[in-house]
């Protein structure tokens, strides 16, 4: 019943959020404030960035090194520097560099930022922290502002990244990834265990709309 409900909905309610998220919005979190420039991933409309800032309140930050892979308005990263870490923030789109910058600024906020396909352009600084709420839903991105919600239609995007990760695999890194119900995990999973990583579940929240699973990425080798 659930799964028709969305289907019914979905439609209206993406017409809705392409009509607010027109015009530049804000958004805070406890004493951040962000600008979330038209097409940038709004943190405040959707529950995957607030489950992560949640999560991230049990870890210590305090100068370790973070990367924030897809940073979007870049309020996570901005959170982790706040609480004492050495922060890179990554994105694809050139239209989110300049609002992870502008953020960054107006919060004061001393943080990494580099314009990166995934981990092309990032060295390896030996991380501490790799942080993720990627792209998901198997559409090849056509527009800038697609690469904020499609993979791939071959979860391309994924395939990348596992393939990628063993350059900045550490022996006490933690990677985390938050997925939802609606996306293919299962095929997800398999990529990475294709490259030799696991998923091991850390949180399952439900919600009115859907259900958020948060992973912790391990390595098997």
């Amino acid at each position: 019943m659930i799964t028709v409900i969305k289907r019914i909905i979905s439609p209206i309610l993406i017409f809705i959020l392409s009509k607010y998220l027109r015009n530049e919005r804000v958004y805070s979190y406890e004493k951040i404030k962000v600008a979330v420039f038209p097409g940038v991933f709004h943190p405040g409309l959707f529950f995957s960035t607030k489950i992560l800032l949640n999560h991230l309140t049990e870890y210590n930050f305090f100068e370790k090194k973070v990367l924030e892979l897809g940073a979007g308005s870049g309020i996570i990263s901005i959170y982790c520097q706040k609480r004492g870490a050495f922060v890179t923030a990554s994105d694809i789109s050139e239209k989110v560099i300049k609002n992870l910058h502008l953020n960054s600024k107006v919060n004061n906020a001393s943080i990494k930022i580099i314009l990166s396909d995934l981990f092309d352009n990032i060295p390896d600084d030996g991380f501490d922290f790799i942080i993720i709420n990627p792209p998901y839903f198997a559409k090849d991105p056509i527009s800038e502002n697609d690469y904020a919600w499609y993979c791939g239609r071959d979860l391309e995007y994924f395939k990348k990244l596992f393939l990628q990760l063993e350059k900045f695999q550490k022996k006490k890194i933690i990677i985390l990834m938050i997925l939802s119900e609606d996306c293919q995990i299962d095929k997800i999973q398999m990529i990475a265990k294709n490259n030799n990583y696991k998923f091991k579940l850390v949180k399952k929240i439900k919600n009115w709309w859907e259900v958020n699973y948060l992973f912790l990425i391990e390595c098997q080798k």
